[in-house]
């Protein structure tokens, strides 16, 4: 009997220790993930454009098929990506979190230049382009899942960074916690933001009361707004994580007079608001200068992206590029 109960308190003393791990894991992910937060905004902000020009049968099977394309991306291969390099090159993590900052800079940046300067170059490839339905969709669908590898690459590497250090299980489990749970956030919400116009629709041609009707005509005048206002979000969270990521990222490789600065000022602000809300007014402060410097390097890099990068790549792969989204 003893022997029972001495196995029984190890099994429990291993539950233990294993719902500790997985609380670890939990509790380390969901703030990897908060501060991958831009790039997450900004890949629920994108995707929903892949399915325009698609009948609304189409629009869920294309969404599937983009989010498998991104767990695989995340899972197998810039998971291992990661580990590979936290094992053998951890110096390398801040430089490529850098130029994955300056890529949000870029792209934020660059969504405003375009909503200040429209053009023809952005319109989808659906809407304009003749020729297979299905051959469409698989095209459509190979682009975004390569836009998203470049998403999910800052993902995973944001959340790299902000994973304390541990053992090599804890950092596997973490980030792929952090790349499944961000694939089902992000497409989840794909889903639900592109089919909500057609249940609107729905209910305001079928509902049984006239307020449920009201409820479904409001809900589709409302999706273009709303939509409208998850870009600027998105753009604004770009910027902001962008510019902060860029601005750490200097300071530990030495260079922090703009960091504190940046805290200088913000402390400073703080104290025109009042002092239970001060801590709250320094953040604002520094996500606010954080999002300027942001827009500024983005502004700066765009005519070295378009003049420079886009060239070189499009000759390097034969084909042709465009920036951004």
């Amino acid at each position: 009997m003893s022997g029972l109960l001495a196995l029984l308190d190890d099994v429990a003393g291993i539950a233990k220790v294993a719902a500790a791990s997985l609380d670890d894991v939990a509790s380390q992910a969901a703030k990897a993930g908060a501060k991958a937060a831009g790039a997450v905004i900004d890949d629920a902000a994108v995707a929903p454009k892949y399915v325009h020009g698609f009948s609304a049968a189409r629009e869920l099977p294309i969404i599937w098929k983009i989010a498998k394309g991104s767990l695989k991306n995340k899972i197998f291969f810039l998971l291992p990506a990661a580990l590979l390099l936290s094992a053998f090159a951890p110096w390398l993590i801040h430089p490529l979190l850098m130029l994955g900052g300056a890529y949000l800079c870029f792209e934020g940046a660059e969504k405003i230049w375009h909503a200040l300067h429209p053009h023809d170059a952005h319109t989808g490839f659906a809407e304009n382009a003749p020729g297979d339905p299905a051959h469409l969709e698989e095209e459509k669908a190979a682009g975004a899942i390569k836009t998203d590898f470049i998403l999910s690459a800052e993902i995973m590497t944001i959340a790299l960074a902000a994973i304390p250090q541990s053992n090599f299980w804890m950092e596997a489990a973490t980030l792929a916690v952090v790349g499944i749970g961000i694939t089902i956030a992000v497409y989840g919400s794909v889903a639900v933001i592109v089919k909500a116009d057609d249940v609107g629709l729905f209910v305001s041609e079928n509902g049984r009361f006239a307020l449920t009707r009201a409820l479904g005509r409001g809900l589709v005048k409302a999706m273009p707004g709303f939509m409208r206002w998850l870009t600027i979000i998105g753009t604004a969270a770009m910027l902001w994580v962008g510019g902060s990521i860029v601005i750490h990222g200097l300071e530990v490789l030495g260079f922090g007079w703009l960091g504190h600065q940046i805290h200088d000022l913000a402390v400073a602000a703080a104290h025109w608001v009042p002092e239970n809300m001060r801590k709250a007014g320094e953040w604002i402060a520094t996500a606010a200068m954080d999002g300027v410097f942001g827009l500024a390097l983005g502004f700066a890099l765009i005519p070295v992206v378009v003049r420079v990068i886009v060239p070189l790549w499009s000759r390097m792969t034969g084909g042709t590029a465009s920036g951004g989204h």
